[in-house]
């Protein structure tokens, strides 16, 4: 019999939500199906039915109230684990990111991490946006720098923040304009993040700003996708200034929004990672971005 850690988060989480959806959305950030598929793996593995499942209701049969304060220690043993064995070889920190950092931020972090953690290596992995832990929830990575709100539950520094500006296709009305108020984009078509995105992908479409939703025009799992629909005709979409330098095409033409508050870029990281190595690369994050913003 062989059960695999994952298997357990994800039977963790259902027990305590007693919901596969809200488990799915809130806590694992995975699909519905993809959940009760390795759930019921899980059964069958064990050889036995973890959940009584009906239209309304998720309630824990014995045997799944039995296993679970079993799974919660395993999972609480493994990560301490693994967190010891991190520490004692000085392994590779992985950095989640969406959307490129630039700003001379990983010199700087590089350059003092090497200082106070000689031997940590930084590894860094894109994760697209219909992941809004950009990889945490799944431990793809240790920490992650992305742009906030992060979803509930996890912790975060804010290392800068930027104006927010637009991207619009060779042509557009506004193109010439040096400004461009929010106001004169409500009736635009815009590029949207995936609707698993959440809270981020309200942000960027300023949603708490608009007298009536945005108008979709299309909808992008990465920045490059943004831009090409963008460079298509398919719709405008907001960016920080930062990265308005960062992503130059020569289709596309930024131009800063008035009239919206600031975009706010951040170290984050999940609740219970209390490991010194986390600790130290939020902080040079946090140095290195206020020393940037001067």
């Amino acid at each position: 019999m062989s059960v695999r850690i994952q298997d357990l988060r994800y039977f963790v989480a259902v027990a305590e939500e007693l919901s596969f959806t809200r488990a799915a959305a809130e806590r694992l950030f995975v699909s519905q199906p993809a959940l009760s598929k390795q759930i019921r793996q899980l059964e069958r593995t064990l050889r036995t039915t973890l959940f009584e499942r009906d239209k309304r209701v998720v309630a824990l049969t014995a045997a799944g109230s039995a296993l679970l304060p079993h799974a919660r220690a395993l999972l609480r043993q493994w990560d301490d684990a693994r967190r010891a064995v991190e520490e004692a070889d000085g392994a590779t920190l992985t950095v989640g990111f969406q959307t490129r950092i630039g700003r001379g931020l990983i010199p700087a972090v590089t350059a003092t991490m090497e200082r106070l953690l000689p031997g940590r290596q930084l590894q860094f992995r894109q994760i697209p946006w219909d992941d809004p832990t950009t990889g945490l929830a799944s431990r793809a990575v240790d920490v992650a720098i992305a742009w906030l709100p992060a979803p509930d539950g996890y912790a975060s520094k804010v290392v800068i923040a930027e104006d927010r500006w637009v991207a619009l296709p060779l042509g557009h009305r506004l193109a010439d304009h040096a400004e461009v108020p929010f106001s004169a984009l409500l009736d635009e078509p815009f590029v949207a993040l995936p609707p698993e995105a959440g809270a981020l992908r309200d942000h960027w479409l300023a949603a708490e700003h608009r007298p009536a939703p945005a108008r979709v025009g299309a909808v992008a799992r990465t920045p490059d996708e943004s831009l090409e629909a963008v460079a298509a005709g398919r719709g405008v979409v907001l960016l920080s200034a930062g990265n308005a330098a960062i992503y130059q095409r020569d289709d596309v033409v930024c131009r800063p929004v008035t009239g919206l508050p600031r975009s706010e870029l951040a170290a984050v990281w999940r609740l219970d990672d209390t490991r010194h190595a986390v600790r130290v690369f939020v902080e040079a994050c946090c140095l290195c971005g206020t020393a940037s913003d001067r």
